[in-house]
């Protein structure tokens, strides 16, 4: 049987306790390798290039650039860098900032450690994973969208996949959730996107949450 590929996961963080104790957990877990910690911005763009990660953790407040500047710069320098915040902020206005500039989850910093790992796991899969208490208020931001207010727009099937996505469901998770194939799936997801004039599932989650809160 094909072993699982290391997942390789980089860390940008002011707090060097907090980084130290993360990496430890990475490299002492099967499946995840640290391959880098970072103490702002500028560090982390002036050295991603010596060892790209799949996976970049980012806090939000830190001295300097905010998480959510480096985001963007991140984003725009090494493009095919997964992001996904790791804050102890869980306010609505820090949320759909982070999706808009491109993170394909939040979580909380005081996530356990096996969740903290399973979400990883799933931003590397393609899905957009977001703490229990994140997921909540985006989906009562759906809820209340005119996404959900205009039927015209999205098929009930459609709305269904949007919210399974917004849920942090990969297009795997959301295929057995539906009893649908994950072509069927990816056919949903390509309808969305030119609905919704997006072109990715950060920027899809994101307009919704700029429908309701902006």
């Amino acid at each position: 049987m094909k072993s699982k590929p290391i997942i390789r996961v980089a860390i940008l963080d002011d707090d060097e306790e907090f980084r130290e104790v993360l990496s430890k957990l990475l490299n002492n877990s099967e499946g995840f390798k640290c391959v880098a910690t970072y103490r702002s911005c500028d560090d982390a763009i002036s050295k991603i290039e010596e060892d790209v990660p799949d996976i970049l953790l980012l806090d939000i407040e830190m001295p300097g650039k905010s998480g959510i500047e480096s985001l963007k710069e991140i984003k725009s320098a090494y493009p095919t860098v997964e992001v996904m915040m790791l804050t102890v902020y869980s306010d609505s206005e820090k949320i759909f900032q982070s999706l808009r500039g491109g993170a394909v989850g939040y979580l909380l910093k005081k996530s356990p450690a096996e969740k903290l790992l399973e979400a990883i796991r799933e931003a590397y899969e393609g899905g957009a994973p977001f703490s229990g208490e994140v997921a909540r208020k985006v989906l009562q931001y759906f809820q209340a969208t005119a996404v959900q207010t205009n039927p015209s727009l999205l098929s009930e099937r459609e709305k269904e996949v949007l919210e399974a996505l917004i849920d942090g469901h990969s297009t795997k998770a959301i295929s057995e959730k539906l009893f649908v194939s994950t072509h069927t799936v990816r056919f949903h997801l390509h309808n969305i996107y030119v609905k919704l004039h997006v072109n990715s599932r950060s920027e899809a989650i994101a307009k919704v949450l700029k429908n309701k809160i902006v």
